[in-house]
């Protein structure tokens, strides 16, 4: 008689090494036939099965895995197959495995950004760059140095500015004096504003008798006449008129982001909003085998040829399979965040016409859009800066399962700036995830002008990760990359625990929002893994997974905090393939011998 283990009986099974639990199932349900010993006997002699050799060898280390520390790992084409005290890894070696004396170093498991933007990134690199902290002076100095570099009627695109750092307030005026030849769109650290003089409306076609665009602002003067500033869709009017990338600078502008990436010790991310063109260059990156980390694409959701057709463009590395929603925009002076109580006043302006921000989509389409891609099977990522819009981005989730069940889709909410207390019962009562941006936490030029847009008793729960975390809300971390000016997430984890600028410099911002640093680096780790679905190989160093490795040059647990900020990448360390080494006389030799 054949005996079904029973649900406990497999639920104790499941406590055992996987491989053994499934030969012993195995066992139970083929013993009438006699094939079942031969199973038993594997399923007891499994531990006894050797590995395969490993090609690669890290020893003489400082190991993190989720039961302690180890000296060594080792991987055989990618994947760990030993793991513990220096002898049991170099026994595991093939005769021509690289081995490499780690002299001490830390290894940790790769990190992941479930917020980034390379491909806007590597282009800004080509543009002209506009410091954040840049004063008019400054700003106009610099654009002008690239107006200089062009020839006449070549457009000048660059970013960028943050407002609230000018001084004065931004004109096509002021541009024009220094670019009376040229089309100029400047483009402000948010991404959600453009800053355009004459040539360039001209050319986009805007005057003062074109109407506001749906999810857009065309601000205006007393007169009525177009300022230059452009916010939300009307900054694309006159962004489609610059003539667009070609596919090899696409290329050439992601490899250069992807290469900063790794040199940070990021393995696998989501890229956040992807149009056909950047989907492309994924693609032929990948055919060209230089694509390295994991990379999930959310496909803009304005562009349904492109989400129709996604499969063109996946390749192993790169899954098209999240879609990007924009809710709302921005809490600074463009007042684009949709907020549940008024911005506050704008001086020197008698009516604000977006007192409370504005909604990019009407609720009752955001949820039906939400139901109808979780139907679907993908996952949506939602930007939702503004606590109004946080709100209804949490209505549309519960919509979708109440409509689907729970799909297993972990639909996120992006960036969360503002959160309602009872919005963050609501996240986990449905099952959303939180993502918010922690290199932001702190004083910056980004955040006093948001400071200024809201007022110091709202800023004391900006970002509200801790609340989030205490709420038992899933929560990962997204650097918004390049928005922000850096993508370096021992920053973010050193910030999460400081709410200060990096070494614990500057006044703190939302203080009583800190967190632990074991709590930020699961966020970068085995949190941000499970939600890309890849918990079963990658954010954590264990036997059977990935080799998604980063050596570090300290073991950031045992540091001050203050310092994690200041942590050096030597090695990284993707499917068992090294993708950066870290240049100079400190770097790690590429093989000790045998």
């Amino acid at each position: 008689m054949i005996r079904i283990p029973r649900f406990k009986d497999t639920c104790a099974m499941s406590r055992r090494p996987l491989f053994k639990t499934v030969l012993t199932l195995l066992a139970a349900t083929t013993a009438a036939t006699g094939a079942g010993s031969a199973y038993a006997e594997l399923a007891n002699a499994g531990a006894a099965v050797p590995p395969p050799p490993a090609d690669l060898v890290l020893y003489n280390g400082h190991v993190l895995t989720p039961s302690g520390w180890v000296s060594a790992v080792a991987s055989s084409d990618g994947a760990i197959v030993a793991l513990g005290d220096d002898a049991l890894a170099k026994a595991s070696a093939a005769a021509n495995a690289r081995m490499i004396d780690l002299h001490g170093q830390t290894v940790l498991p790769g990190l992941h950004d479930m917020h980034a933007h390379p491909i806007s990134a590597g282009t800004a690199e080509m543009q002209c760059q506009i410091a954040p902290d840049s004063t008019m002076e400054r700003l106009l100095a610099t654009t002008a140095a690239c107006v200089k570099a062009k020839k006449p009627g070549e457009w000048v695109v660059g970013r960028a500015y943050e407002p609230a750092a000018l001084g004065a307030a931004p004109s096509k005026a002021l541009l024009d004096t220094i670019a009376p030849d040229n089309p100029v769109i400047l483009t402000d650290v948010s991404i959600h504003a453009s800053w355009a003089n004459s040539a360039a409306l001209r050319l986009a076609g805007i005057t003062r008798d074109t109407p506001d665009p749906k999810g857009g602002v065309i601000d205006r003067d007393a007169n009525g006449e177009p300022t230059g500033i452009l916010r939300e869709a009307a900054a694309f009017i006159a962004r489609e008129k610059v003539p667009a990338a070609s596919r090899a600078d696409n290329v050439r502008a992601l490899q250069w982001a992807l290469d900063k990436m790794m040199s940070y010790g990021i393995v696998a991310f989501d890229d956040a909003l992807v149009t056909t063109d950047a989907a492309q260059a994924y693609a032929d990156l990948a055919d060209s085998g230089k694509l390295k980390p994991f990379v999930r694409g959310c496909l803009i959701s304005t562009d349904p040829h492109l989400i129709t057709y996604r499969q063109v463009y996946a390749r192993a590395r790169f899954e098209p399979t999240c879609i990007k929603i924009l809710t709302d925009g921005v809490p600074n002076d463009s007042h684009t965040a949709a907020m549940l109580d008024p911005y506050r006043p704008v001086r020197g302006v008698p009516h604000d016409e977006r007192p409370n921000g504005l909604l990019m989509i009407p609720p009752a389409q955001l949820a039906r859009d939400v139901t109808r891609y979780d139907a679907m099977g993908f996952t949506v990522k939602l930007h939702a800066a503004g606590d109004a819009a946080v709100h209804e981005s949490l209505e549309a989730i519960a919509a979708a399962r109440k409509a689907n069940g729970f799909s297993g889709q972990m639909h996120d909410v992006a960036h969360n700036s503002f959160v309602a207390p009872s919005d963050l019962v609501r996240a986990h009562d449905i099952g959303a995830t939180l993502e918010f941006s922690p290199y932001i936490w702190f004083d910056s030029p980004i955040v006093r002008g948001v400071q200024q847009a809201v007022g110091p008793e709202r800023m004391k729960r900006w970002i509200p990760v801790k609340e989030a975390l205490d709420a038992g809300v899933f929560v990962i971390p997204g650097s918004d990359w390049n928005v922000v000016p850096s993508v370096n997430p021992w920053l973010a984890m050193e910030t999460l625990v400081t709410r200060r600028g990096p070494g614990g410099s500057g006044e703190p911002v939302g203080l009583a929002e800190a967190i632990t640093l074991q709590q930020a680096f699961n966020l970068f780790t085995i949190n941000s893994a499970r939600h890309m679905n890849i918990a079963d190989r990658s954010g954590t160093i264990e036997m059977g997974k990935r080799a998604d490795l980063v050596v570090v040059d300290r073991d950031i647990f045992a540091v001050p905090v203050t310092a994690v900020h200041d942590t050096r990448v030597v090695m990284t360390i993707i499917d068992g393939e090294v993708v950066y080494a870290r240049p100079g006389p400190d770097r790690l030799p590429p093989n000790e011998g045998n």
